[in-house]
């Protein structure tokens, strides 16, 4: 099934949002109770405020590039999108160097959940 053009520019505003460490501009681009994956510590963050807080630690500790390659819409109607994922620490070494996955729910132009895996 293929991806609503508006969800896809939805996601890629994001995802362009976030790697120019656009906090703001990413989080408006998500619902105010969004759940989202605390991918550091294995958790659920709810709502903008968590987004933030987790971001700006997140960014204190690693530097990321997640560069979307292909979306595809599952067969519950999330949005799978595989991206290129290449981290490195403050000081600049290579952490990671990967296509992960990241799915996402999307209603009334709004990101409400974003997971991260098959």
């Amino acid at each position: 099934m293929s991806v609503d053009p508006e969800d896809e520019q939805l996601l890629r505003r994001a995802y362009e949002a976030f790697n120019a460490r656009d906090i703001e501009a990413a989080i408006a681009l998500m619902h105010p109770d969004v759940d989202w994956p605390n991918a550091m510590e294995g958790t659920r963050l709810r709502g903008h405020a968590a987004v933030r807080d987790y971001w700006a630690r997140q960014f204190e500790t690693i530097t990321s590039q997640v560069m979307p390659q292909d979306f595809t819409t599952t067969a519950d109607g999330r949005i799978a999108v595989d991206v290129h994922q290449v981290v490195h620490d403050t000081g600049g070494n290579l952490l990671t160097d990967a296509t992960v996955r990241h799915v996402y729910a999307i209603a009334d132009g709004l990101v409400t959940r974003m997971d991260i895996g098959p």
